[in-house]
C-alpha cells in the first residue's frame, strides 16, 4: 500500500495547477446547484415503511381521523366564547380553514360547520339535528339565539371537545392532505407563512388565535433553522479563532475551514442533484459532517507545522502530510461513512435521506480536507523564522503532555484499564432504561415556551379530547353490521382501556351504539348498552356510519380511539400500546382482529418502534467495519481492542448522558450517536498510527506511545476541545433539538478525547503485557514519516 500511496501522491503533485483546477470547475459546478437547494418537510417522510401500524394507517387513512391534522381555537381574551363577537370571530376562522388548500373540507369541524350534530331524545326517539341551524349567520345572532347555540353545544356533548371546559374557547379541526388533487406535494414551509397568514391575522387585542398541528410544527421548526445558520456560524467563527490560535498563520487557519466549506457545497450541489431538499430536522447534519472535516483539517496543519518546524519546505511539509495522513485519514472518514450508510437500514424516508445527505457529505471529506488541502498547502511560502516559532509552540505547549503519558506505564495502565472497565460496567447499567422517542410534552424540537407548545399546553389542559390519540381497529368480514359480537367486544375492551395511565378519554363504535341505543328508548338509562338484537344492532350501524372516523359502512372495519394525555414515549404511548396487546393476546376472538394502529399517537409508536429496532443492528455494523478496518490496517488483534473498546466505553457513556439529561433517542438524535463514533475512531487511528510507527522502528511500547502522544496529542486535544466548545453554543438555540444535539456532541466530543487519551494507551500497554509479540514489529500499512 506503500508504494500506491507513493504513486498516488507523485501525480497529484506532479500535477497540481490540474488537479485543483479540476476541483475548482467542480466546486464552481456544484455551487450553481447548491444555491438552487431548499428546505423540504414531508409528513409522509416519517412514516416507517413496511411497519404494522403504518400499514393500518394508510389502509383505513379515508375512513379514520387524519393523524396529520390541523387544530386552531379561537380564545377571547376575556369572558366567555358566547357572544356575538367572539362567535362571529369563531364562524371567520372556520371560513378561512374551510378555504385553506389541502385541506379535507368534509372533515372540517367547529361550532359552525353542519358535521357537528346534537342528539336529542325526543317523544318519536333519536333525533340528530345541525348544532347550528343552517339559515343562521352571525349578523342574526342575539342573545336567544347565542343562548340556545349555548344549550345546543351542551346537550350535545360538545363542551369539552369543540368548547372548552371553562367555555372561554372554541376549536376547529381540519385533516390535511399531503397531495393536492393536481399531485403537488404540500410545501410545509411555505404553508406555515400561509397559515400565519390566513389564520393569525384573526388575532387582534380583543381575540387569541392558537394553531398546532404537524404543518404548523414542521413550519415551526424550519422557521426557526435561520437560528441554526446563527449558531453554526457562531460555532464556525470559534473554530476559525482556535486553529489561527493553534497555528498562528491566517493562511493555515483559512485552508482547514476552506477545505470543509467546499465539500458542504458539493454536498448541498449534490443533494439538488438527486431530487432532495433539506429537511428540517436534517438542516444539523451538513454541520455535523462539516465537524468533522474540521478535525481531519487540524490534524493535516499539525502535521504540515510539525514538518516545517523540523526545517522542511512547504511541498516537502504537504507531501509528508499527505502520504503520512491520507491512509489513516481515509479509513476514518470510510468508518464515518458507513457509520451514515447504516442508518439506512432505518426503514424511515426521512432517516434515509438524512443518511444520504450525511455520507455524501463524509465521502466528499476524502478529497477535500486529504488531498485539496495539503495540495494547497505545498505553494505556500512559510518563512524559517515561523518555522522555528512553530517548533517552539509546539514543544511548549506538549511538554505537558509528558505528564498525560505516564498512563503508559505499566503500573499505571493496569490501573487505568481496570477503570474504565468499570466505568463500562456502569454505564452499560445506568443507560439501560434510555427513552426511546419523545420524553416531553408539546414538539420535542421546539422548546417549552414556543408559542406552538404553549398553543398546544394551553388546548390540552382546556379540553378533554386530547391532542394525541391512538386509533385501534377492529377488523371483520365484509357484511359484519349484524354480527353484536364485535360491538360487545369493542365495547370490553373500551373499558378495560379506561384505567390505563394516559388515556384521558375513549371515543369509538361501541360507544357511538351505547348512545345511539339510549336515544332510541327515550333515554331509558338501562338502554346505554350495546343491543344483542342483530336487526336493532344494524340499524344503529347505519346511523352510526353517517359519522366520518369510526367505520366503514359495511361494518367490516370498526373504530375505538383513544385520547392520550401526551405523546411521551415511555410513559404514555408505550403504556398504552402494551396494554392494548394484552387485551389482544388475552381475549382472543375468531371472527375479529385487533390491529394497531392509526392516530398521530400510532404514527409515533411506529417511529419509535423502528428507532428502537435498528439502533442495535445499526451500531454492530458500524463496530463491525471499525473491527475490520483496524484489523486489515495491522492485523493484529490488540489493536483492534485498543481502539474499539474505548469507543465502546464512550458510546455508553453517551447512553447514560442521554437518559440523565432526559434526551430520547429519536431521528434527531440518533445521527449525533453515529457521528461520535465516527469522531471517536478518528481520534484513535491518528494515535494508533504514531504508535505503530515508532514500535516498528524498534522503540519499547512504553517510549513509542509517549512519542505518539507528543506528536498528535496536542492536535487531537485540541480538535476535541475546539469543536465541543463550538457546538456548545447551540445549547442557546431556539430549536430544542438542536440545544439537545450540542449539548450531546459537546459532550461525547470530550469523553471520546479522555478515552482515546487514557484507555487507548493503557489498553495497549496492557495488551502488550498480556500478549507478548514474537518479533518486531511490521512497518505497518499505514507507516508514516
Amino acid at each position: 500500500m506503500n508504494g500506491l500511496v507513493r504513486r498516488l501522491e507523485a501525480f497529484l503533485f506532479g500535477h497540481r495547477v490540474a488537479t485543483l483546477a479540476v476541483i475548482g470547475m467542480f466546486t464552481a459546478v456544484m455551487g450553481y446547484f447548491a444555491l438552487q437547494l431548499r428546505m423540504e418537510a414531508g409528513f409522509e417522510k416519517q412514516l416507517p415503511l413496511g411497519h404494522e401500524y403504518v400499514q393500518t394507517f394508510q389502509e383505513y387513512r379515508d375512513d379514520l381521523f387524519g393523524a396529520n391534522r390541523l387544530t386552531v381555537v379561537v380564545r377571547p381574551r376575556a369572558g366567555t366564547v358566547w357572544t356575538k363577537a367572539a362567535l362571529t370571530r369563531l364562524y371567520d376562522v372556520t371560513q378561512a380553514v374551510l378555504f385553506l388548500p389541502n385541506v379535507d373540507r368534509l372533515g372540517v369541524q367547529s361550532l359552525w360547520t353542519p358535521n357537528s350534530f346534537v342528539n336529542e331524545i325526543t317523544e318519536e326517539g333519536f333525533r340528530a339535528d345541525p348544532l347550528i341551524d343552517g339559515t343562521i349567520s352571525p349578523p342574526a345572532l342575539d342573545d336567544a339565539v347565542i343562548a340556545k347555540i349555548r344549550r345546543a353545544a351542551s346537550d350535545g356533548g360538545f363542551v369539552g371537545t369543540l368548547v372548552s371546559r371553562d367555555q372561554t374557547s372554541a376549536m376547529i379541526t381540519a385533516e390535511l392532505e399531503e397531495y393536492d388533487r393536481a399531485g403537488n406535494k404540500l410545501d410545509y414551509v411555505a404553508y406555515n407563512r400561509l397559515l400565519e397568514a390566513k389564520l393569525r391575522k384573526f388575532e387582534d387585542k380583543d381575540f387569541e388565535i392558537q394553531i398546532i398541528g404537524f404543518a404548523k410544527q414542521i413550519g415551526d421548526i424550519a422557521d426557526g433553522a435561520s437560528s441554526v445558520l446563527v449558531f453554526c456560524g457562531i460555532a464556525l467563527v470559534l473554530t476559525a479563532l482556535a486553529v489561527f490560535w493553534y497555528c498562528h498563520s491566517v493562511r493555515f487557519t483559512l485552508l482547514p475551514v476552506a477545505c470543509s466549506l467546499t465539500s458542504l457545497v458539493w454536498q448541498f450541489g449534490t443533494l439538488r442533484l438527486l431530487g432532495f431538499g433539506l429537511d428540517p430536522l436534517a438542516v444539523l447534519v451538513p454541520f455535523l459532517v462539516f465537524a468533522i472535516g474540521v478535525s481531519h483539517g487540524v490534524q493535516q496543519i499539525n502535521f504540515i507545522t510539525r514538518e516545517l518546524a523540523h526545517g522542511n519546505s512547504a511541498m516537502q511539509a504537504a507531501r509528508s502530510s499527505f502520504t503520512g495522513l491520507l491512509v489513516p485519514g481515509t479509513l476514518a472518514l470510510v468508518t464515518a461513512f458507513v457509520s451514515f450508510v447504516t442508518l439506512v437500514i432505518v426503514p424511515i424516508p426521512m432517516v434515509r435521506e438524512l443518511a444520504i445527505t450525511a455520507s455524501i457529505g463524509v465521502g466528499y471529506k476524502i478529497v477535500t480536507n486529504l488531498v485539496m488541502l495539503p495540495l494547497v498547502a505545498s505553494w505556500f511560502h512559510v518563512s524559517r523564522g515561523y518555522a522555528e516559532r512553530a517548533l517552539a509552540r509546539h514543544e511548549r505547549r506538549s511538554h505537558w503532555l509528558r505528564t498525560l503519558a505516564a498512563v503508559a506505564r505499566p503500573r499505571n495502565a493496569v490501573i487505568v484499564t481496570l477503570l474504565v472497565s468499570g466505568l463500562l460496567g456502569l454505564a452499560v447499567y445506568e443507560g439501560r432504561h434510555r427513552v426511546i422517542g419523545t420524553v416531553a410534552p408539546g414538539a420535542p424540537e421546539l422548546r417549552a415556551d414556543a408559542r406552538f407548545n404553549q398553543d398546544a399546553l394551553s388546548i390540552s389542559k382546556n379540553y378533554d379530547v386530547g391532542l394525541d390519540w391512538l386509533t385501534v381497529v377492529f377488523e371483520a368480514a365484509p357484511q359484519s353490521c349484524d354480527n353484536v359480537g364485535i360491538g360487545a367486544y369493542q365495547d370490553d375492551f373500551a373499558w378495560a382501556m379506561r384505567d390505563v395511565p394516559g388515556v384521558l378519554s375513549i371515543s369509538g363504535f361501541s360507544s357511538l351504539l351505547r348512545t345511539y341505543n339510549l336515544g332510541y328508548n327515550e333515554g331509558n338509562p338501562k338502554m346505554s348498552a350495546v343491543p344483542i338484537d342483530a336487526g336493532n344492532y344494524a340499524a344503529l350501524a347505519a346511523e352510526i356510519g353517517r359519522l366520518r372516523g369510526y367505520m366503514r359502512k359495511d361494518c367490516s372495519m370498526t373504530a375505538v380511539h383513544l385520547f392520550l394525555a401526551d405523546h411521551k414515549a415511555s410513559s404514555t404511548i408505550h403504556g398504552v400500546i402494551d396494554a392494548v396487546k394484552t387485551f389482544r393476546s388475552a381475549n382472543p376472538r375468531t371472527d375479529v382482529k385487533i390491529r394497531l394502529a392509526s392516530g398521530n399517537a400510532g404514527v409515533l409508536a411506529a417511529i419509535n418502534d423502528e428507532v428502537e429496532r435498528s439502533e442495535q443492528p445499526m451500531m454492530l455494523y458500524v463496530y463491525a467495519t471499525i473491527l475490520l478496518l483496524v484489523l486489515v490496517a495491522y492485523r493484529d488483534l490488540r489493536a483492534v481492542i485498543a481502539c474499539c473498546l474505548p469507543l465502546t466505553v464512550a458510546t455508553f457513556v453517551g447512553y447514560w448522558f442521554m437518559k440523565a439529561l432526559d434526551i430520547g433517542l429519536t431521528v434527531a438524535t440518533l445521527p449525533v450517536m453515529v457521528l461520535a463514533v465516527g469522531i471517536g475512531v478518528d481520534y484513535a487511528f491518528y494515535i494508533y498510527n504514531r504508535l505503530h510507527a515508532h514500535m516498528a522502528q524498534g522503540q519499547p511500547i512504553v517510549q513509542a506511545m509517549e512519542n505518539a502522544l507528543l506528536e498528535v496529542g496536542m492536535a487531537t486535544i485540541f480538535t476535541a476541545i475546539t469543536l465541543a466548545v463550538g457546538v456548545s453554543t447551540w445549547a442557546f438555540s431556539e430549536l430544542k433539538f438542536q440545544a439537545d444535539m450540542g449539548k450531546l456532541l459537546a459532550f461525547m466530543f470530550l469523553v471520546n478525547l479522555v478515552m482515546a487519551m487514557t484507555a487507548l494507551p493503557a489498553l495497549a500497554v496492557v495488551l502488550e503485557r498480556l500478549f507478548p509479540r514474537r518479533g518486531a514489529v511490521r512497518a505497518s500499512n499505514l507507516m508514516s514519516h
